[in-house]
């Protein structure tokens, strides 16, 4: 009898399968253009301009299953304005939205850097939305393939183990700047596409689906992820401490499971 992981996840290939026959080949807008556009955004204006969002992403990746991405904001973010949404997307990948990361004025910068999987060569862009409701756009393209249905590149018992244990990381003395802040979580982010060689069944699905991290109660990086974000993920943001306190970060994935990791600020010397 099949279970309701086995069932998902088949159904999920069966997606996944339509997908790549449907865009196959697409090295262009064509998917932006065809569907994904309007899907995520409707009608709504978006200016491309390096000016507000930058997105900085290898030509060709070494690795299709970690390619590093760096998101840029051009100005700081204050009250008066910010970007409060970034969205992310790889045109061609089974699931193109890679996820979407928010951010307010204590973030100091609304700066990304994490990493991804890469099925097909395929466009990434980069969407922000200001505080004033307003769309930015920059792209890339990624020549790579097979991101994600790569196989778990490391020990899956010995990666469950680790599940949901988490590391920070704050660089920078002064509390009233903006610090980068690494946040490295233990997860294997199965994309449900990859086959154990010897059983030769796909392994069910299983990766974070959301990130939320708090400063003394005050949320400062939240975001919402998919099947595309690479094994244990990794996100580099800024937020301004203010005052001396306590890091939460609160991760879920997509079986409801819910995993939490306290970091107390370093105040300088």
């Amino acid at each position: 009898m099949l279970t309701r992981a086995c069932i998902r996840t088949m159904a999920m290939l069966a997606l996944f399968a339509s997908a790549a026959a449907a865009w196959a080949g697409t090295d262009g807008d064509d998917r932006w253009q065809g569907g994904l556009r309007a899907q995520h955004f409707q009608d709504r204006a978006i200016v491309v301009s390096k000016d507000v969002i930058a997105l900085e992403a290898p030509y060709r990746a070494e690795d299709a299953a970690i390619v590093p991405l760096r998101i840029r904001a051009g100005f700081e973010q204050s009250e008066q304005r910010y970007i409060k949404t970034v969205t992310l997307l790889i045109d061609n990948n089974p699931e193109p939205l890679v996820g979407r990361f928010h951010f307010t004025p204590r973030s100091g910068r609304a700066d990304l850097a994490l990493r991804v999987r890469v099925n097909a060569y395929s466009p990434v862009r980069v969407i922000a939305e200001t505080s004033d409701g307003r769309l930015y756009m920059d792209e890339s393209y990624v020549k790579a393939s097979g991101g994600c249905s790569a196989p778990i590149g490391t020990d899956l018992e010995a990666a469950m183990r680790r599940l949901g244990r988490m590391k920070f990381r704050v660089d920078g003395p002064d509390l009233e700047q903006p610090l980068q802040t690494q946040l490295g979580v233990s997860h294997p982010n199965i994309t449900g596409m990859q086959m154990d060689q010897l059983t030769r069944m796909y392994t069910p699905a299983h990766y974070v689906t959301r990130v939320k991290v708090s400063y003394e109660g005050e949320v400062v990086f939240r975001a919402e992820t998919d099947i595309s974000v690479s094994e244990n993920p990794n996100f580099r943001f800024f937020f301004i401490p203010g005052r001396e306190g306590e890091l939460l970060a609160e991760v879920t994935d997509n079986r409801g499971k819910t995993y939490s990791e306290r970091f107390r600020v370093p105040t300088a010397n």
